[in-house]
């Protein structure tokens, strides 16, 4: 039961941002592309609005290279 609760609340959540966005999304494709970015530290508003975005400025502090 409490599955289902979670799957809606879920589905709940991804309609209001689907709702929010600028971008025209489908409901899979953001559920795909939220799924493939889930890791990523990016501002989620602005991902929403325009994702695909070509040149993303690194976050502050970001050293390239370094792994730690």
């Amino acid at each position: 039961m409490i599955q289902i609760w979670t799957a809606l609340i879920t589905i709940l959540i991804l309609k209001a941002l689907k709702a929010q966005s600028k971008f025209d999304w489908y409901l899979s494709n953001l559920v795909v592309f939220i799924r493939l970015n889930l890791f990523v530290k990016i501002d989620l508003q602005k991902w929403l609005d325009r994702p695909f975005q070509y040149h993303i400025e690194p976050p502050p502090g970001y050293i390239q290279g370094d792994l730690f």
